[in-house]
């Protein structure tokens, strides 16, 4: 746990900045409702038999992990600029985060082409970006050598995800190298210019260059690159797949492809989509899926992730399990990217993400009958003062209990965990942390949840036959107690 102090802040000073419009939404009524579902859906009865020196003992219960999933990106592994800001960093994953979502984006792992960036290198070690005056100039900027990061979480005890395997971004995901096989002649009518304040807003130049032509007449244009990019993306995970099939225990195998279904672009049996990206393997979903469910094994967990969580991300999954696509998890992100939007939500101008709201999106994903993981959420500080600290610790609060009370949810995961560390385009202060890696209220609030509202511990009486019965919060518990010759005995038990 952490020796972190929390500062005071009275409730006098959260309603200054807190409307009563926004308090109501988020009212007694609303907050008992969220507590009895939390009560109902993360919590089981459980009866444990302990060894007969346990009988009649005092018991000391100590629940030591969680089922539900509480993670973060741990994209800035050793980039942070100095090793105590690393050390701080890293002692997250265990201490407060129980999942680490693993970068895999194929334009930064391989850079070069063939030859992709598994071992770490000198550019991936503290020394070289300790001495990185501006390090998000840096090509891998985000993206660190994936093996210490892997063999990092594994030997903490860390849930590992992967993101993603497959994407049509062409900003942050192709490979400038792939892009530069589509014939020069097309290139030349893509919008491939990029934004150096929101490079995002790019990333469907490719698609330009092919607006005026049929999927059809794309594979017969480009007949050379229809056939590589439909290979490269299949040894892609494959190779990915070989490597870490037994060590990365979920994986977004799509992301963000639910634009591409609502538009028709999905069409079985094609050779290539014509994605709002720009070229992709033909029917990409649908082929991806069936290549991961060959190569990972069986119990690696394989999610589709989107951000469109409207009807047409829920009518997508449910051609694909139709179609006999194995999808595990259904991701969902809620990113709210716009400081001004929680400052609005702050003075209760807008009813973005309060509790009827979300409640009626998580229903829609769940609609496919799978567990959701909230795979990406932002909750940006209106500004990087005390009052905007207090705002985004106040939102982050009131959506993780919700979020958490949802029978569906088996996982939340935060993005950017430091301040001024997100890609170019997302806020600078949406951490929980500041650049100097110093905490803020939004970490605390977290804390607080995780580590002491959502955990169980305590001391009962075993019965005379050596068991102890209670409830609590599913997860890994450990039994501690003192037999009758004065000598410390422990088991662990798993409450499901």
């Amino acid at each position: 746990m952490s020796n972190y102090t929390k500062p005071a802040v009275s409730q006098e000073e959260i309603n200054s900045v807190i409307s009563q419009t926004y308090r109501d939404l988020w009212n007694d009524e609303e907050q008992k409702r969220i507590d009895a579902d939390i009560e109902k859906h993360r919590k089981a009865d459980g009866e444990f038999q302990l060894p007969p020196s346990a009988a009649g003992r005092c018991v000391k219960i100590e629940q030591i992990s969680h089922d539900f999933i509480f993670g973060a990106h741990i994209f800035n592994y050793d980039q942070l600029g100095t090793d105590e800001r690393n050390r701080r960093y890293k002692a997250l994953y265990g201490d407060l985060f129980n999942s680490a979502t693993i970068a895999f984006y194929w334009k930064q792992l391989e850079l070069e082409e063939g030859c992709p960036r598994f071992r770490a290198e000198y550019r991936d070690t503290p020394e070289f970006w300790n001495n990185c005056a501006e390090p998000w100039k840096q090509p891998h900027w985000r993206r660190p050598a994936t093996d210490p990061v892997v063999e990092f979480c594994l030997s903490k005890g860390i849930r590992l995800h992967g993101h993603p395997l497959v994407w049509g971004n062409n900003t942050w995901q192709i490979p400038d190298w792939l892009i530069n096989k589509i014939p020069f002649d097309y290139l030349l009518k893509a919008d491939l210019e990029r934004n150096p304040e929101n490079r995002r807003l790019q990333s469907g130049g490719l698609a330009e260059a092919f607006k005026d032509m049929t999927p059809e007449e794309i594979a017969e244009a480009i007949p050379e690159f229809t056939t590589l990019i439909n290979s490269l993306v299949a040894k892609r995970i494959m190779e990915i797949a070989i490597r870490y099939g037994d060590k990365v225990h979920s994986w977004d195998v799509v992301n963000e492809s639910a634009g591409d279904f609502r538009d028709g672009r999905m069409i079985p049996g094609a050779k290539i989509c014509k994605s709002n990206y720009g070229p992709m393997p033909g029917d990409y979903t649908y082929r991806s899926f069936k290549i991961a469910e060959s190569v990972f094994p069986e119990h690696i967990k394989l999610n589709i992730n989107d951000y469109n969580l409207s009807e047409h991300y829920l009518n997508q999954m449910k051609d694909l399990l139709k179609r006999g696509c194995k999808i595990d998890i259904a991701g969902a992100q809620m990113h709210l990217f716009d400081p001004q939007s929680c400052q609005d939500i702050a003075d209760g101008k807008t009813t973005v993400r309060c509790p009827a709201e979300v409640r009626e999106t998580m229903a829609r994903v769940a609609g496919a009958g799978l567990p959701v993981h909230l795979s990406e959420i932002t909750i940006t500080a209106p500004g990087g003062d005390r009052k905007g600290e207090i705002i985004q610790a106040e939102i982050t609060r009131n959506l993780y209990r919700l979020w958490f009370s949802l029978e569906p949810m088996m996982g939340i995961t935060w993005w950017n965990v430091v301040d001024n560390c997100g890609a170019p385009g997302e806020p600078a202060v949406s951490g929980l942390f500041t650049r100097n890696m110093e905490p803020k209220l939004s970490y605390f609030a977290l804390d607080e949840l995780i580590n002491k509202e959502w955990r169980t511990n305590g001391e009962l009486k075993a019965d005379s036959s050596a068991r102890v019965v209670f409830r609590g919060f599913r997860g890994d518990y450990k039994f501690t107690w003192e037999n009758a010759y004065g000598k410390v005995e422990s088991m662990t038990a798993h409450l499901s």
